[in-house]
């Protein structure tokens, strides 16, 4: 089953005997909160899920959003509908982070059935209600493991027997600037793979087999681990999302660079080359 889902196919979908639990996780760095835009107008039956309280644990050592606790993130889950026998469907505005972070979530999780919405709320043609549901509750209990995740012991040894992505901005990669974390630059052999380069301008991922080759130019060869990481676990969500699609399994460090570049006695590498 691909990983995403198009606006026309939802729409069928929908409207079939068994329709999926959707989940809106409008989100953007540094606000505003999604809540507001969520009660403005979203899909009919679609549930609003909180990427920063309910898809991340408190900001600290381990990042600015380090993995929620399993059980408390099984409790989100359940209260929006999410049972391990029925499909889920998630979106976001359109950039598809935060959609991208709820997929990673339940899958890494155990749930079998998760898509993203392609193109997110941008590439919805149909009705949108300000109508709140009340779902039943859901039976899903997550069983963590099912996705491969890294620590930074992980990510500082995984350039040496596989692929590292930083797929934050090439600027931020280089260390030329870093506008939210202690310091700029990346871990070093990490190889820099923007996840903005996975969609189109329409904000829709590149076909499976565009992604496939690009993968294969930045170092994802057959036998290859590949691993990737981010600024705080969110965008790199959408690049094992795009690996996914791209038919190549990846892990994520979901620590991340804000976790990385917290601890001083880590090493840095900037400019353009991984090393």
């Amino acid at each position: 089953m691909k990983p995403i889902i198009s606006a026309s196919e939802l729409q069928s979908e929908s409207a079939g005997a068994r329709p999926p639990v959707l989940l809106d996780v409008r989100w953007t760095l540094g606000g505003p909160p999604g809540r507001p835009a969520y009660e403005a107008g979203h899909l009919p039956g679609a549930v609003y899920v909180d990427l920063d309280a309910e898809l991340a644990g408190p900001p600290g050592s381990g990042g600015r959003h380090p993995l929620p606790d399993p059980e408390a993130f099984g409790a989100v889950m359940r209260r929006a509908g999410v049972s391990a026998d029925r499909p889920v469907v998630v979106y976001d505005g359109g950039l598809g982070w935060g959609a991208a972070r709820a997929w990673w979530l339940l899958r890494w999780a155990g749930h079998p059935d998760v898509r993203v919405l392609d193109g997110g709320l941008a590439a919805w043609t149909g009705e949108l209600t300000e109508k709140v549901p009340a779902p039943e509750p859901g039976d899903f209990r997550p069983e963590p493991g099912a996705l491969g995740l890294l620590d930074a012991d992980g990510a500082a040894a995984f350039p040496d027997a596989g692929l590292l992505l930083d797929a934050r901005a090439a600027e931020r990669y280089r260390g030329d600037v870093e506008p939210i974390d202690r310091v700029g630059g990346h871990i070093p052999g990490a190889v820099s793979a923007p996840t903005t380069e996975n969609v189109d301008a329409e904000g829709l991922f590149l076909a499976a087999d565009v992604l496939r080759d690009r993968f294969t130019a930045l170092g994802a060869a057959e036998g290859t681990p590949v691993a990737v990481y981010c600024g705080s676990g969110v965008s790199g969500a959408h690049e094992v999302l795009a690996l996914e699609i791209a038919g190549i399994p990846a892990g994520l460090y979901a620590g991340s660079w804000s976790e990385w570049s917290s601890d001083p006695a880590r090493p840095v590498a900037t400019g353009p080359d991984p090393r």
